[in-house]
C-alpha cells in the first residue's frame, strides 16, 4: 500500500497543474484583443465608407473584437468574421413584406438609404487574412465594382455581396478563394431594393466562368440577376463543382443549350439538390439533361418561354419534392401533364406549381395520385367545371391555389376533408353554389381563406363553431348576411378581415373590437352597416378615463368601412388609438361633424377617403404634417374655409379631391409643390381670384377639375405647358378674354391611339384607382376602370370671347369639347373634322357666324351635338353620322341655318354645300382630271403608236394590204360622197324649178 501513496500524489499534482494551466489560459485568453495591424485595417475601411446612420458608431477604442459586427478568435484574437449586412426594418417591422416595400418606397426610401452603408471599400481589408465569413449585403455602392482585392482573401468560406448594387464585371479573382463555400452576389434589384431605388439598375456581368472551376469546396453559389449572356458553357463549367448541392442562376439571360452540350451526362460529384433557373430564355423544351440529375430535391424553371410537353423522363426523377413550372407558355389540357407525372415522382413530389400558364379542362382526377403533394398551385390559367371530390384524396395538401381561372359550377364538400390544408385561394372564378358547415368540417389547420370575386353564399348556422383559427380571410362578393356572422366572434388569430359587398345588414356588434388583438386590415366596405362607427370603443373611452382600449386599434394598418349606413362623428381621439395606420376610407356614409385633428398624428396615413359624409368646419392646418400622404379625397361635404397653405407640405400627394364642398378663398401658392400630383379636383366651390399660372408647372398633372367657382380673368396661357393633361374642366366661372391658341399643345390629347389602362395610383400602399366625375353628353358621369380613354375640355359658362383657335383642332384623341355659353364669335373652325374621336361637341349659345364646315360629317363617333342659338347660316351639311342626329333642338336659334332636320327648306338655287368648300373640291377634281389626261396621255400614244404603225414598218405583206385597204377606203368614200353630191343637185334642180 505504501508505494501507491507518490502515485496518487503525483496525480492529484498533475491535476492541479493541468488546472493551473487551463486557467492561466483562461486569463491569457480574456486578455487577449484584437490585433493592432488589424484594428488599423478597420478604421481605414470604415473611413472610405459613408454611414449617414451611424452604424459604425461603436468602432472606437482599442478592442475592435467588441466592435458591432465583428467577431475575433478567441485564442489567436485575429478578426474572422465581418458582418455588415443592413437589416433595418422598419417602425411596423411585422408588417407582411408587400406592405413591407412599400412603407419603405412611400417614404422615397429615405429611411432605408441612411440605414445603407455606401462609399467605397478599402483594400486595407486585405490585412483581415484570417477573415472567413464577410456580409456586405442589402447596401448601396452605387454601381462600383466589386473589389479584385476580395480574392486575396484566402481564408473566406462565407462570402455575401448580394443586393447591395455592385456592377460592371465580377472579377475572375474570386476563383483564388479554394475554401470558399458559400458564394451570394445576386444582384435582384426588381424586389426588395428595387422599391428603392426603382430607376436605377446595375448591370453585374461575367464574361466567364473558368474561375468558377478553382471553387472545389463550394456547396452554395447564387448568381441571380447577373448577365450571363456572355456564356456559352456554363452547364459544363457548373457540372466541374464537385461540391455543389445549391445553384441559383435566377434571371440571368441564359439561352438554351446547343444541342451537343443538352446530351452531356450530368454526373455531379455531390448530389445537387437544389436548381434554380427561372427567369431565363431556356425553351421552347426542357433540357433533357435535368432528367439525368437524380439527386434533385428542387426544380425551379418558372418563366422561360417553354411551351412543348414536359419530357417523361422527368417522372424519373424519385426524389424531386419542387418542380416550379410557372410563368411558362404550356398551353392545351392539363392532362398534358399526366404522363410525365406518373412515374416515381409521383411518390415523392410534395410541391407542384403551373402557376400563369395557358391550361384548361377540367380538374384532373389523375392529381389525386400524388398523395404527398403539400402544395399545389394551378392559379392564373384557363381552368373549368367544379372543384370535383377526387380533391379530397390529396390529404396531405396543405396550399391549394386555384385563383384566377374560369371554374364553374360547385365546390365539393370533400374539401372539407383535407386536415392538414392551411392555404386555400379560389378567388376570381365563376364558381356558384352554398359553402356549408360540411366544407369545413376538419379543416383545423385552415389559416387563410380567399373566397372572393364568385358568387358563393355561406350558408352556416348561428351557432357553429368553426374548428379552424383563421389569420386572413377575404370573402369579398360572397352572400354572408343578412346577419353579422358571428361565428367571427370565436376567431383570435385574425390579422386580415375582408367583408365587402357581402350583403350584411347589420351593426358591428360591440363584441368585433375585442376578437383578436393582432388584426391590421378590416374592410366592410359596400355593405348595409349601420350604428355609430366605433361606438363600442367610444363607449368605452368615454365612461371611464383609465381604461385600456384593446389592441385591435393599435395595431390596425387598413380600415374600410366605405358605402355603408354609418352614421355619428368621428371620435375625437382616432389618431391616438390607431396610431399606424395607413388607410382609412368611410366614405359614402352619414358621418357628420368636425375632422379631428389627432388624424394629423397618423404618421403613416397614406390614403384618407372622407368623401360623400356630412362633415362640418376647416380643413386642419396640421394636414400638412402627413408626410406619407397621397391620396385626399374630401369631396361632397360641407367644409368651409381657406385652403389651408400647410398643404402644400404634402410634396409626395397624388391625387387631391376636394369639390363640392363651400370653400373659399383664394388658391394659396404653396400647392406650386405638389410636383408629383396627377388630378386636382377643386370643383364646386367658391374659389376667388384668378387661375394660379404656378398650376403650369405641376407638370404630372393629367386631371384639373375647378369648374362651378368664382374664378376670374384669363385662362393662364401656362396651362399649355400640362403635357399629361386629359381632362380640363374650367366650366361656370367668370373666366374672360380668348382661348389660348397655346392650347394645341396638350399633347396627352393628341393621341389617338389610347390604350384601356387602368388608372392606378401603383406607389401608394394599397393601390388607389383614380376615380372622376365628368360633365359631358349633358350629364354627369363617374370614370373609374375607364379613367384613362377620357380626353375632354369644358370651358363652357364663362364670359370667353374671341374665335375659337384653329390650333384645337389638333387635339386629335379629343373625346368632349363644351364651349358652350360664352361670348365666342367667328367661325368654327374648317379642320373641326379633324377630331375623329370626338363623341360630344357643344357650341351652343355663343355669337358664331358663317356655315357649319361640310367636314363634321367626317365625325363617326359624334353622337351629341349642339350648335343652337348663335349665328350660323347656309344648309346644314349631311353625311355619316350626322344624318343620325335628327334633331332640330341642335340647331334651333340660328335663324339662317335651313335645311334637314329644320322645318326650313333651303332655297332651290342654293348649293347643297358651302360654296367656298365645293369650289375648292371642283378645282381639285378639275386639277385631277388634268393630271389624269398627261399622265395616260404619254403612254396611250406610245401603246397606240405601236399597235399600229409597228407591224407596216416591219412586215411587208401588212404594209401591202394596208395600202390595198386605205384603197378600198378611198373608193368608198369617194362613191358615197359623189352619190350624195349627186342626190343634193338634183333637190335643189328641183326646187329651183318648182319656184319659177
Amino acid at each position: 500500500m505504501v508505494p501507491s501513496i507518490p502515485l496518487q500524489f503525483l496525480l492529484w499534482v498533475s491535476f492541479l497543474y493541468i488546472g493551473a494551466l487551463k486557467f492561466s489560459s483562461c486569463v491569457i485568453d480574456a486578455k487577449i484583443g484584437c490585433i493592432e495591424r488589424e484594428r488599423q485595417a478597420l478604421i481605414k475601411f470604415k473611413q472610405s465608407l459613408k454611414d449617414p446612420s451611424n452604424r459604425l458608431s461603436s468602432w472606437t477604442g482599442e478592442d475592435c473584437c467588441r466592435w458591432a459586427g465583428i467577431r475575433c478568435n478567441n485564442r489567436t484574437g485575429h478578426i474572422t468574421i465581418l458582418n455588415l449586412r443592413n437589416t433595418y426594418q422598419p417602425p411596423m417591422a411585422s408588417f407582411p413584406q408587400d406592405i413591407f416595400q412599400v412603407i419603405i418606397k412611400n417614404d422615397g426610401g429615405e429611411a432605408y438609404l441612411r440605414s445603407c452603408l455606401s462609399g467605397e471599400i478599402n483594400p486595407s481589408l486585405v490585412e483581415l487574412k484570417y477573415l472567413n465569413y464577410l456580409d456586405l449585403s442589402m447596401n448601396h455602392f452605387g454601381g462600383i465594382e466589386i473589389p479584385k482585392f476580395i480574392g486575396s482573401l484566402k481564408e473566406l468560406r462565407y462570402l455575401n455581396l448580394s443586393r447591395s448594387g455592385f456592377g460592371g464585371l465580377v472579377p475572375h479573382e474570386l476563383g483564388n478563394l479554394s475554401s470558399l463555400r458559400y458564394l451570394d452576389i445576386n444582384n435582384d434589384l426588381y424586389g426588395f431594393i428595387n422599391a428603392i431605388y426603382p430607376d436605377t439598375f446595375f448591370d453585374l456581368r461575367v464574361d466567364s466562368l473558368n474561375w468558377l472551376s478553382q471553387l472545389s469546396s463550394l456547396q452554395h453559389l447564387d448568381m441571380g440577376s447577373l448577365d450571363l449572356s456572355m456564356i456559352r458553357d456554363w452547364l459544363h463549367t457548373v457540372n466541374m463543382l464537385p461540391s455543389i448541392s445549391n445553384l441559383r442562376l435566377s434571371g440571368c439571360m441564359l439561352g438554351s443549350v446547343s444541342t451537343s452540350t443538352s446530351q452531356l451526362h450530368v454526373n455531379f460529384t455531390m448530389p445537387l439538390s437544389f436548381l434554380d433557373l427561372s427567369a431565363n430564355a431556356l425553351g421552347p423544351s426542357i433540357p433533357a439533361w435535368l432528367s439525368n440529375v437524380s439527386s434533385l430535391l428542387y426544380l425551379d424553371l418558372g418563366s422561360n418561354h417553354f411551351r412543348d410537353f414536359v419530357p417523361t423522363t422527368i417522372g424519373n426523377l424519385c426524389n424531386l419534392k419542387g418542380l416550379y413550372l410557372s410563368w411558362n407558355y404550356f398551353s392545351g389540357e392539363m392532362n398534358m401533364f399526366k404522363e410525365s407525372l406518373s412515374g416515381c415522382i409521383k411518390n415523392s413530389l410534395e410541391d407542384l406549381d403551373l402557376r400563369d400558364n395557358g391550361l384548361d379542362g377540367y380538374f384532373p382526377d389523375w392529381l389525386g395520385q400524388l398523395t404527398n403533394l403539400k402544395s399545389l398551385d394551378l392559379s392564373s390559367n384557363y381552368l373549368t367545371g367544379p372543384i370535383p371530390a377526387s380533391l379530397g384524396r390529396l390529404s396531405s395538401l396543405r396550399e391549394l391555389r386555384l385563383n384566377d381561372n374560369v371554374m364553374n359550377g360547385t365546390i365539393s364538400e370533400s374539401l372539407g376533408q383535407l386536415s392538414h390544408l392551411v392555404y386555400l385561394d379560389i378567388h376570381d372564378n365563376s364558381l356558384e353554389g352554398v359553402l356549408s358547415e360540411m366544407h369545413f368540417t376538419n379543416l383545423k389547420r385552415l389559416e387563410t381563406l380567399h373566397t372572393y370575386s364568385n358568387s358563393l353564399v355561406l350558408n352556416v348556422s348561428s351557432t357553429w363553431v368553426p374548428p379552424f383559427q383563421l389569420k386572413d380571410i377575404i370573402m369579398d362578393d360572397c352572400r354572408v348576411g343578412p346577419q353579422f356572422p358571428f361565428w367571427l366572434r370565436t376567431q383570435k388569430e385574425l390579422h386580415y378581415l375582408s367583408f365587402s359587398n357581402a350583403s350584411i345588414s347589420d351593426t358591428i356588434p360591440n363584441w368585433f373590437w375585442d376578437i383578436s388583438p393582432h388584426i391590421q386590415y378590416i374592410d366592410f366596405s359596400h355593405n348595409q352597416v349601420s350604428g355609430v362607427m366605433f361606438q363600442h370603443i367610444i363607449g368605452r373611452s368615454s365612461n371611464c378615463s383609465n381604461c385600456l382600449l384593446p389592441n385591435i386599434l393599435v395595431n390596425l394598418i387598413y380600415v374600410d368601412l366605405s358605402n355603408n349606413s354609418i352614421s355619428g362623428a368621428i371620435f375625437t381621439s382616432i389618431g391616438e388609438m390607431m396610431p399606424k395606420l395607413m388607410h382609412l376610407s368611410i366614405s359614402s356614409n352619414y358621418i357628420n361633424g368636425t375632422i379631428p385633428l389627432s388624424i394629423c398624428k397618423m404618421k403613416f396615413l397614406t390614403n384618407l377617403y372622407l368623401s360623400k359624409n356630412r362633415l362640418t368646419a376647416e380643413i386642419p392646418q396640421c394636414f400638412g404634417d402627413l408626410d406619407l400622404l397621397r391620396v385626399m379625397d374630401l369631396r361632397n361635404n360641407s367644409l368651409y374655409g381657406d385652403l389651408p397653405s400647410s398643404l402644400g407640405h404634402l410634396s409626395r400627394l397624388r391625387s387631391l379631391h376636394l369639390s363640392n364642398n363651400v370653400l373659399s378663398g383664394e388658391l394659396p401658392p404653396s400647392l406650386g409643390n405638389f410636383t408629383n400630383l396627377i388630378t386636382l379636383d377643386l370643383g364646386e366651390n367658391g374659389f376667388i381670384g384668378k387661375i394660379p399660372t404656378w398650376i403650369g408647372e405641376l407638370t404630372s398633372l393629367g386631371f384639373l377639375v375647378l369648374r362651378s367657382n368664382k374664378f376670374e380673368g384669363g385662362i393662364p396661357p401656362q396651362l399649355s405647358q400640362l403635357s399629361n393633361l386629359q381632362l380640363l374642366d374650367l366650366a361656370l366661372n367668370n373666366l374672360s378674354g380668348t382661348i389660348p391658341t397655346s392650347f394645341g399643345n396638350f399633347s396627352a390629347m393628341a393621341v389617338t391611339d389610347r390604350k384601356n389602362d387602368q388608372y392606378v395610383l401603383n406607389d401608394t400602399v394599397f393601390g388607389y384607382e383614380e376615380s372622376i366625375w365628368v360633365y359631358w353628353k349633358g350629364r354627369q358621369s363617374e370614370y373609374s376602370h375607364t379613367v384613362s380613354l377620357v380626353m375632354n375640355i369644358d370651358l363652357s359658362s364663362n364670359n370667353l370671347s374671341g374665335e375659337i383657335p384653329e390650333e384645337i383642332t389638333l387635339l386629335y384623341g379629343l373625346q368632349s369639347l363644351n364651349l358652350s355659353r360664352n361670348h365666342l364669335i367667328g367661325k368654327i373652325p374648317e379642320k373641326i373634322g379633324n377630331l375623329r374621336w370626338i363623341e360630344s361637341l357643344d357650341l351652343s349659345r355663343n355669337q358664331l357666324s358663317g356655315v357649319i364646315p361640310q367636314s363634321l360629317s367626317n365625325l363617326t363617333f359624334l353622337n351629341h351635338l349642339n350648335f343652337s342659338y348663335n349665328n350660323l347660316s347656309g344648309r346644314i351639311p349631311s353625311g355619316n353620322q350626322l344624318d343620325t342626329l335628327d334633331d332640330s333642338s341642335i340647331y334651333i336659334g340660328n335663324h339662317d341655318l335651313c335645311g334637314t332636320p329644320l322645318p326650313k327648306n333651303c332655297p332651290t338655287n342654293e348649293k347643297p354645300h358651302d360654296p367656298e368648300l365645293v369650289g375648292d373640291k371642283e378645282e381639285d377634281e378639275k386639277g385631277i382630271e388634268i393630271e389624269l389626261f398627261f399622265i395616260t396621255m404619254g403612254p396611250g400614244f406610245v401603246v397606240g403608236f405601236w399597235i399600229v404603225c409597228g407591224p407596216l414598218l416591219f412586215k411587208k405583206s401588212w404594209r401591202i394590204a394596208y395600202y390595198l385597204f386605205l384603197d378600198k377606203i378611198k373608193d368608198w368614200l369617194y362613191v358615197i360622197v359623189a352619190r350624195k353630191m349627186a342626190k343634193f343637185r338634183r333637190k335643189r334642180s328641183q326646187r329651183n324649178c318648182q319656184k319659177k
